[in-house]
This record gives structure tokens, sequence and C-alpha cells, in this order.
């Protein structure tokens, strides 16, 4: 006789793979006509809420190297950026230069996606705790974006990272697992931006 606990991961599992099925038959019907061109002009980069994390903040006392201590995604979010990266397949999106925010729930949204060797940048670190750090942090990322095109400009840049981090740099505010293309200058500076809309479990 199987344990609660065996039934319930045996029903996740199995609402996953419906969840999948579900959001790859409606991919097609989401597409984003040229983002994948967008993202090699050199002039665009692709910005990611992290998935869902049940929950506000993070615990007293967190740790950045322990994700244990962290808010972190639930079963929703990682099959929602699993899904996020199908649907990045079917805009032509095979890979890309992936960077992270510390935080755990960043890292694993963006290993899930499936599109290259996450790279942790710690401009994308929450100020959700230090909003006094915010102008020096979204110095960091125009720094890092405008190294990144300028070095390797046809290979998309996809960077997740927290609310707080985009509504600071592009001045949208996004709900879990959402994404805005922005188009940036040379010196990796805001011009514009669109959000992208994208099926979700």
């Amino acid at each position: 006789m199987k344990s609660i606990s065996q039934s319930s991961q045996s029903w996740q599992i199995r609402l996953s793979r419906l969840l999948l099925s579900c959001f790859l038959l409606a991919a097609s019907q989401f597409t984003h006509a040229g983002l994948k061109e967008d993202l090699e002009t050199g002039s665009y980069v692709l910005m990611m809420r992290h998935a869902d994390a049940p929950g506000y903040s993070d615990p007293d006392g967190y740790n950045l190297n322990d994700c244990s201590t962290q808010r972190n995604l639930g079963a929703t979010g990682k099959t929602q950026a699993k899904m996020i990266g199908q649907w990045l397949t079917t805009q032509g999106i095979e890979s890309a230069q992936v960077f992270s925010s510390p935080w755990c729930r960043c890292k694993d949204t963006a290993a899930l996606l499936n599109k290259g060797t996450v790279q942790v940048e710690v401009g994308l670190g929450s100020f959700f705790e230090n909003r006094g750090s915010r102008q020096e942090q979204t110095r960091l990322t125009q720094n890092k974006i405008a190294q990144l095109l300028k070095v390797s400009p046809r290979k998309p840049v996809i960077m997740v990272t927290h609310q707080v981090n985009i509504q600071a740099f592009a001045g949208q505010s996004l709900s879990s697992g959402s994404m805005v293309l922005v188009k940036v200058n040379q010196l990796g500076q805001y011009v514009s931006h669109q959000l992208i809309n994208h099926p979700h479990p």
C-alpha cells in the first residue's frame, strides 16, 4: 500500500506531465514574431522574473550559500520554468548566455530553462531588503549588458532576476515567471521594452 507521501508525489508527477503536454500544445499559439532575431541584433536582452516561489521575501537570517535558508521554487515553479524553456525552444532559441541572481530560486529557474550554463551575476541580486543599493545594482547590470553585447552580440542573453531589479531597470512590474524584452543602447542602458506573452501553467 502506497503511503500518502508516495501518492502525493505520483500525483504531482502526473500533473506536471499533463501541464507540460497542454503547454506544448498551446505554445504554437503564443509565438512572438522575431524574438530570436531581436535577441541576435546586439540591441536586446530578455529579462525574466524567477518562477513561482511560495512565500514572501526570505526568512530572517537567510544565507545565499545555503538554499535551505531561502525562499525557493515550489513544484509549480519548477514546472513553470521547464515550460518556459520549452516555449523558448519553439521560438528558435536553443541556447543562450544565461545569467542569474545569486538567489537559489533564480539559479534554479535559470537552470531549468535548459539554455546553457548558468552564470551568477551579482548585479542581478535582489535589493528588496536594501533599497539603497538600487542604483548600484542597476549600474552593474547595465555594465554587464554592455560588455556582453559588445563581445557576443549574436548570442541571445537571458537574465533571471527579481521583480525589484526589473522594475528598477525597465520600469515594469512582473509576476513570477514573466519575461520582458528590453531594448538597450551601446552602454547597456534602457531604451524601451515589451512584455513577452507566453503560456503559463
